[in-house]
């Protein structure tokens, strides 16, 4: 982790000294220049291109000139208006340059010539270097596949450049009562007061759509918290249904590549798999390893869990070598980060077995299973549950084993007169996937009564019946005979500020 946090730093001194400097390039430039003298930044800064060059004419270039000594010789005009130095620049002085600022401004020392040499030293990737200094600076760029790797062609050219717009740096006004509804309702939830947090997260939401409108940040933090409480009582329905506002609402506000909009398709395909949309939530994970990809790269710890669900979808659809790919990827990357006797790691360990078991090769599933029963005896003891299950499973794999090996000897013998017992293949059903992403994604199961979650749901009942028909809650509730309204239900606890169970669950965070 402290390599990936020290490439990570690396990465902003770099993007924030090329802002630096970028300040000072455009200083001057003609107006009728802007799309080729940026085009000529980026490709100096970032291209492996010896030698680009700028998209403008001689005869523009001379004009200009000839203008800048007019300029010069009517003194009424104190700065030229058309710079023309930013033509000569190539990459070895840009990245120069930004060594330089980084020295001087920052007093560290990149011990790299070029920017490739960079790339390669703090593990870094050009594309991601490309989004954060475009938002640091304000350019919005042409959305195209470019090959930024490209050695004998410059990358971008002037019509690459959409606009340049200010980056202005403000301090958000909070709608202060919504404020209070809102953090007020988490802790009811915390307290397990599902019924009072879901109404004060409610008015919360209402309370921001009057002060914000309809697209707000707040607004989507409110809505994928009314998902969680929703996929929390079973009603999956409801909960793809607010989590698809809230990503929507995401992508507007914040961007389609940033992180929360990450997460909010993680939890999106989360619900989706659980209402059976088994290929829409393979899609929904497939987008988020791709925006992942392009702001993270593919050498950060989300990665990980983001292959992990989808191997775990893969699972599910029987597809068990792609399934492989993903597990075996997220293995090493949790390794990496996470250390090799990490409980991340160990169920890593027996999800490759799982789904090693499933294509028949029970000899590698057998040597999974036993690196993740020596790290939770290691970690956990002998007597945990995880223990215990991961025990049962090595036997199980054991047996299968010798009966598979036992067979493939019936067969190099010929033998036909021997039977041995059927090799137990179990397919994976949906219920016991859904329960395994839970549990990958930080979430453990607490059994909460059916009847407390029928009063929550006829406490919901209640609220909208109110709301629609403006009754009074005595009638209200001697027309829906409801009498325990006033209950409360058993304590919960919140993660990261949402609730998360399935539908008989209140979720504690895993360890």
């Amino acid at each position: 982790m402290v390599e990936l946090n020290w490439d990570i730093v690396v990465a902003e001194l770099i993007t924030r000294a090329a802002k630096r400097l970028f300040k000072i390039y455009m200083q001057g430039v003609d107006m009728m220049s802007l799309s080729s003298a940026v085009s000529h930044f980026l490709n100096c800064f970032l291209g492996s291109f010896p030698s680009p060059h700028a998209q403008i004419t001689a005869e523009e270039l001379q004009s200009k000139k000839t203008r800048r000594k007019n300029n010069r010789k009517n003194k009424a005009v104190l700065v030229s208006i058309d710079n023309t130095e930013w033509v000569n620049d190539t990459p070895k002085t840009v990245w120069k340059k930004v060594v330089d600022e980084v020295q001087d401004y920052f007093q560290y020392t990149l011990d790299c010539d070029s920017i490739d040499s960079a790339l390669e030293r703090y593990n870094l990737q050009r594309v991601s270097l490309l989004r954060q200094f475009c938002l640091k600076v304000g350019i919005q760029i042409l959305l195209k596949e470019y090959n930024l790797d490209a050695k004998n062609k410059q990358v971008f050219y002037e019509d690459d450049i959409i606009n340049v717009f200010p980056i202005v740096k403000n301090v958000h006004p909070k709608a202060t009562d919504a404020y209070h509804f809102f953090t007020s309702g988490q802790t009811k939830i915390q307290q397990g007061l599902l019924r009072e947090g879901y109404e004060l997260i409610s008015e919360a939401l209402n309370l921001l759509n009057n002060v914000y409108g309809p697209m707000h940040a707040e607004i989507a933090a409110c809505l994928r918290l009314l998902a969680r409480l929703n996929y929390i009582m079973g009603e999956y329905g409801e909960a793809m249904s607010y989590q698809q506002r809230a990503v929507l609402m995401s992508e507007r506000v914040l961007g389609i590549d940033h992180p929360n909009t990450i997460t909010e398709y993680a939890h999106l395909a989360l619900y989706c798999f659980a209402n059976s949309q088994v290929s829409i939530a393979l899609r929904l994970m497939y987008r988020t390893r791709y925006l992942a990809l392009l702001c993270h790269g593919d050498n950060h710890p989300e990665v990980a869990l983001i292959d992990s669900n989808i191997g775990l979808i893969l699972h599910a659809a029987e597809e068990y070598d792609l399934s492989l790919r993903f597990l075996e990827n997220a293995l090493q990357i949790n390794s990496k980060f996470h250390g090799a006797k990490s409980l991340k790691v160990a169920m890593n360990y027996h999800l490759v077995a799982r789904t090693h078991s499933c294509r028949g090769d029970f000899r590698a599933a057998l040597q999974s299973e036993k690196e993740a029963f020596t790290i939770y005896k290691h970690m956990l003891g002998e007597e945990h549950d995880r223990t215990k299950e991961s025990s049962e499973c090595l036997k199980h794999l054991t047996q299968q084993a010798v009966v598979f090996q036992k067979k493939m000897n019936e067969i190099y013998k010929g033998e036909k007169s021997i039977t041995f017992p059927p090799l137990q293949i179990q397919t994976p059903s949906i219920g016991s996937v859904l329960e395994t992403l839970n549990v990958v994604n930080g979430i453990v199961f607490v059994q909460i009564s059916p009847e407390d979650i029928e009063r929550f749901k006829k406490q919901m009942a209640l609220k909208s019946v109110e709301k629609d028909n403006e009754l009074e809650p005595k009638e209200l509730e001697d027309k829906l005979s409801i009498k325990e309204v006033k209950e409360e239900l058993p304590n919960g606890t919140l993660t990261n500020g949402s609730l998360e169970t399935n539908n008989s669950e209140m979720a504690l965070p895993l360890d």
